[in-house]
């Protein structure tokens, strides 16, 4: 088996979920509509457009869904300026470890690329990885399979030789429906997700190293 992992970010590599969700709850309630935060939680894993599109729809929002983008994007860049971008416990670590031990990486993300060459090269991991890819690059986002299956190209390897870690529902999927091996990362920081679709699930990243050394 070729030595393939393509990641996700926001959740897996970044902790940054709680960046959207505090922004987002916010602007729903400068809008006068008070959600708790874990209206949130069904977006993760989807793109900026799908989830303000939703919402718009939803509450019958005045502005345009660019605008909100935009107006979510400045309060995050003021969170992770006042906190910087934090990594999840233990993925640095893998993540180099992977590399040493001659794995091919990839990121496969529905966040918009130049906010992955970001993250990744505020910590210092940008270098480890073969390709950065964003659902804004493929026609469907996920749970379509598009956006693992287009990394999976770009690295020339067959899907069934890829193994994905996701964190989501919709990530979850995405991969399964790509035909790759999936962990699901149920990180015990974050609110419970339906990873019922991933192969294993993981709490820490330690036990992702017994699987790959067995």
């Amino acid at each position: 088996m070729e030595k393939v992992i393509i990641f996700d970010m926001d959740g897996v590599i970044v902790d940054s979920e709680y960046t959207f969700f505090e922004t987002k709850t916010q602007i729903l309630r400068d809008e006068g509509i008070d959600v708790d935060e874990s209206h949130q939680y069904q977006y993760m894993g989807t793109t900026f457009e799908f989830m303000w599109q939703q919402m718009k729809d939803e509450f019958n929002l005045p502005k345009s869904v660019a605008e909100y983008i935009a107006d979510m994007n400045a309060r995050r860049d003021a969170l992770m300026a006042r906190d910087g971008v934090r990594p999840i416990k233990g993925v640095k670590d893998l993540i180099h470890w992977l590399k040493d031990h001659g794995y091919r990486l990839a990121v496969a993300s529905s966040s918009p690329l130049q906010e992955i060459k970001r993250a990744l090269t505020e910590l210092e991991l940008a270098d480890c990885f073969d390709y950065m890819v964003t659902s804004e690059e493929v026609p469907h986002s996920k749970p379509a399979p598009d956006v693992f299956l287009y990394a999976a190209q770009l690295l020339q390897a067959q899907p069934t030789d890829c193994i994905v870690i996701e964190d989501t529902k919709n990530g979850t999927r995405a991969a399964k429906a790509a035909n790759m091996y999936c962990f699901g990362f149920a990180n015990p920081d974050y609110p419970a997700q339906d990873l019922s679709a991933a192969d294993q699930l993981i709490t820490d990243y330690n036990d992702l190293y017994q699987y790959l050394k067995e």
